[in-house]
């Protein structure tokens, strides 16, 4: 392959990445912070983008191919890196955070911080220093929006990649869960845009946030490389029927990363068709915009344009005027210089 494909081919496959994030956060959304029966009386298995239903609280009335945080969120962070050249300055940070949570109250919202990224928030109004703020956060708010890094950093010294995830994870969740689901997120992301194929992915995904569970402030939890190593193989041999109550009831799905995360990463191990993987995600009820918002970036790095139907692409793109080409290459720009 010459320099000019591989650069081809990462832009290709970092653009994917990005577009998958959005897809799997656009068909998570109906189904976001509902019970597994709630998501099965409104909605039966999610097969495509649908209008928020009469159970769905958090994105009430919203229409069907609408993003939420998760996407808003991790092109905030590809912004923020773009402009730092590499790093997401801490004080920056926090204070577009601040603006972007004050403005979803404005406009009647309640698609609002999640509680780690609240609570920092907060302790940075109360005078708390932004680099200490994150040292309680321990939710998949740092892994959701963290694939901007994966695309920024390559993947041939996961030290240094665990090190740019700290960096972006400091302000809220700097804690060993919360990097290491961040880290776990990004090693599959910048793996895939290197070339990996799925289970290459995960496993940078593992050694990742084996890495990431060292770094930050302690705090009880199962450990995400040896969860994620063990769902990894255990939902393998769950049959097809029975996936879903799996992830649901054993894995878990809430907002913690070792429950969330690992059901992304557990799910992309299944070798299934990206389109319905995400699909499958988005039906398991609990963190579903997340989930699929995870297993998007990861999917989509790894398989590149080729696994998105065009017609979602154009519908998620243009419905939440998503211009990602130019925050890809400013992205890429910065992998390229590491």
């Amino acid at each position: 392959m010459t320099l000019l494909e591989d650069t081809t081919m990462q832009r290709s496959h970092a653009l994917a990445a990005m577009t998958g994030l959005a897809i799997g956060d656009a068909l998570g959304m109906p189904t976001q912070s509902m019970s597994l029966a709630e998501v099965r009386a409104d909605h039966g298995q999610i097969t495509g983008f649908a209008d928020a239903g009469p159970r769905q609280r958090i994105a009430a009335g919203m229409r069907a191919g609408t993003v939420t945080d998760d996407t808003e969120q991790a092109v905030m962070v590809a912004e923020l890196l773009v402009e730092g050249d590499g790093r997401l300055d801490p004080t920056r940070f926090a204070e577009a955070l601040i603006t972007w949570e004050r403005a979803m109250e404005a406009k009647g919202s309640l698609d609002l911080l999640g509680p780690s990224t609240k609570t920092a928030v907060q302790r940075i109004l109360d005078g708390v220093p932004a680099s200490e703020a994150g040292s309680t956060g321990t939710t998949n708010g740092a892994a959701m929006r963290i694939a901007p890094v994966g695309v920024a950093v390559p993947s041939d010294d996961l030290v240094r990649l665990v090190d740019a995830v700290q960096d972006a994870s400091r302000v809220t969740h700097d804690t060993g869960l919360g990097i290491a689901g961040a880290s776990a997120v990004a090693a599959a992301v910048s793996a895939g845009i290197d070339g990996a194929t799925r289970t290459e992915a995960l496993d940078a995904a593992v050694a990742a946030a084996a890495l990431g569970a060292s770094r930050g402030h302690w705090v009880a939890g199962a450990d995400i490389a040896a969860k994620t190593t063990w769902a990894r193989a255990h939902l393998r041999t769950v049959p097809a029927a029975d996936r879903i109550d799996t992830v649901s009831r054993l894995i878990g799905t809430s907002v913690a990363s070792q429950e969330s995360v690992v059901a992304a990463l557990a799910l992309v191990g299944l070798d299934l068709d990206p389109w319905e993987t995400l699909c499958t995600a988005a039906s398991i009820g609990g963190d579903t915009d997340t989930i699929a918002a995870m297993a998007g970036a990861v999917l989509g790095a790894v398989h590149g344009p080729d696994a998105w139907p065009a017609d979602a692409v154009t519908t998620v793109t243009t419905r939440n005027h998503l211009e990602l080409g130019p925050l890809v290459d400013g992205l890429l720009a910065l992998r390229h210089r590491a």
